[in-house]
C-alpha cells in the first residue's frame, strides 16, 4: 500500500483529535500523521508530546494568535514526507479501509474525496450520509459507526461520483503545481471553494469514493469551536466575521458566489473584466457593488471614496485604491465590459442582474455591442475571459 501523510490542522480540538488519531492508527496502512497545532490552549501540545509514535510529526504555532487553516494546511503539505497527502480535519474519524478505498482510485491528475457521514447539523445532500452517531466526542457511538461502515462499504463497493470536499487525497506534486491555498482567504473560510475551483480549472479529475467513509462532527475548527465562542450548532462571532470577509473576497476574485452542482463539483462561470460607472453613488451602495467588478468609477461630488477604502482595506489583500476610482470619462476605453447606471434607481431586483451578468454575457453577449437593460447601459469591447489566470498562486 502507498503511504499517505494525513495532514491535520488542529486548534483547541483535543477531544476530537484523539479520536481522529486513533482511527488513523487503526487503518491497515502505516501512514504518516502530521498534526499542526495552531496555538491550542486545551492541552493538545501536552498530549502530542506524550505520544511515543515514530509515524507522528508535529508542527506547533506557539501563538498567541492563530495562523488559521490556510497557512497550516500549506505548512503541513510542505512538511509531508510522502508522495501522497490527505487533507483531514481534526473532527473526523476514519472508517475501516478508508485508505484502501481512496488509494484504489488515485492517480496523478486526480483528487479523491471520501464520503462523509454527519450528524444532522447541516442540511442533507446526496454527496454525504446524514446519520447521527453523536455530535460531540463524549457521545460518539463508535461501535455503531463502525458497524454501519462495514455494511456501507459492501453496499457501495467501488462506486464513485464526481465532486470534492474534505477529506481529499492527491499527489503532493499536483497540489504544489497550483501553489497551494490562496492567502487571500486566510485565516479560513472559502479557501476550500477557491482551491477546488483551481483544481478543476487545472484539469484534475475530481472523484468521490462512495465506499471510503469518515465520520465528520462538522465545523469544529472555528464555526462551532467552543474556544472561539461557538458551540454545537452555534456559529462563533469569529467565524461569522471571517466568513463575511472572505465571501466578499471570493466574489472579488471569481466574480460570483460559490457555485457547485448537487454532488459538490464546482461550477465556474466565466470571469470577465467588468467595470461599473456609477452616478449618484453612496457609501452603502459602493460597499454592495465593489466586489462585483474589476473596477468601479463614481462621480466625485457624490461620495468620498477614501472613507470606503479606509474601512474596507483591512479586509482584503486587493489594493482598493486601484479598484475604486473617480470617473475620468474614459472608462469605455479602459475595460472589456463597461456597465453604466444611476445608483439612485438601483433596486434589489436589478442588483440581481449585476450578480448574474457573467452568465448573461456568456449566453448572449456580442463584441462591439451596446446593450440596454432596465437602468443599465452595457458596452462590450471584448468577451475575453480570465478564470484560468486564477489557477496558480504564489507558493
Amino acid at each position: 500500500m502507498h503511504k499517505i501523510t494525513f495532514v491535520i490542522p488542529s486548534r483547541n480540538n483535543l477531544e476530537f483529535l484523539r479520536l481522529a488519531y486513533t482511527s488513523i492508527k487503526n487503518l491497515k496502512g502505516n501512514h504518516e500523521i502530521l498534526v499542526l497545532n495552531d496555538a491550542s490552549e486545551d492541552g493538545t501540545g501536552e498530549w502530542l508530546d506524550s505520544l511515543d509514535d515514530s509515524s507522528l510529526l508535529v508542527y506547533t504555532n506557539p501563538g498567541p494568535e492563530r495562523v488559521g487553516i490556510v497557512g497550516m494546511w500549506d505548512k503541513g503539505i510542505e512538511l509531508a514526507t510522502t508522495d501522497i497527502i490527505l487533507a483531514f480535519h481534526a473532527d473526523m474519524v476514519a472508517g475501516q479501509n478508508l485508505d484502501i478505498n481512496l488509494l484504489k482510485h488515485l492517480e496523478k491528475g486526480k483528487v479523491v474525496s471520501a464520503t462523509r457521514i454527519e450528524p444532522p447539523l447541516h442540511p442533507p445532500g446526496p454527496e454525504k450520509i446524514t446519520k447521527d452517531f453523536g455530535d460531540e466526542a463524549e457521545n460518539f457511538k463508535e461501535n455503531n459507526f463502525l458497524h454501519f461502515v462495514r455494511n456501507a462499504v459492501k453496499a457501495y463497493k467501488n462506486k464513485t461520483t464526481e465532486g470534492i470536499f474534505a477529506p481529499w487525497c492527491m499527489y503532493k506534486n499536483d497540489y504544489l503545481e497550483i501553489g497551494g491555498h490562496d492567502k487571500l482567504f486566510a485565516p479560513q473560510s472559502r479557501e476550500d471553494s477557491d482551491l477546488f475551483n483551481r483544481f478543476l480549472l487545472n484539469g484534475y479529475e475530481l472523484i468521490q469514493s462512495r465506499d471510503a467513509f469518515v465520520y465528520h462532527f462538522t465545523s469544529r475548527g472555528s464555526r462551532y469551536n467552543k474556544y472561539a465562542g461557538g458551540d454545537t450548532g452555534k456559529d462563533s462571532l469569529e467565524w461569522q466575521q471571517t466568513n463575511q470577509k472572505n465571501m466578499r473576497n471570493f466574489i472579488r476574485k471569481w466574480g460570483h458566489f460559490v457555485k457547485h452542482d448537487i454532488m459538490m463539483k464546482p461550477i465556474i462561470p466565466p470571469k470577465y473584466d467588468i467595470c461599473f460607472v456609477v452616478d449618484k453613488c453612496t457609501l452603502e451602495i459602493l460597499e454592495a457593488l465593489e466586489p462585483w467588478c474589476s473596477k468601479i468609477y463614481v462621480e466625485e461630488p457624490d461620495i468620498n471614496i477614501i472613507d470606503y477604502i479606509a474601512k474596507e482595506q483591512k479586509n482584503t489583500l486587493y489594493n482598493l485604491q486601484s479598484r475604486v476610482w473617480y470617473n475620468h470619462g474614459e472608462a469605455r476605453l479602459d475595460h472589456d465590459i463597461v456597465v453604466e447606471f444611476d445608483a439612485s434607481k438601483l433596486t434589489n431586483d436589478n442588483f440581481q442582474f449585476l450578480i448574474q451578468l457573467p452568465e448573461a454575457l456568456q449566453d448572449s453577449g456580442e463584441v462591439d455591442e451596446v446593450m440596454e437593460y432596465d437602468i443599465f447601459e452595457i458596452v462590450i469591447n471584448s468577451l475575453k475571459t480570465y478564470e484560468k489566470d486564477l489557477i496558480k498562486c504564489d507558493a
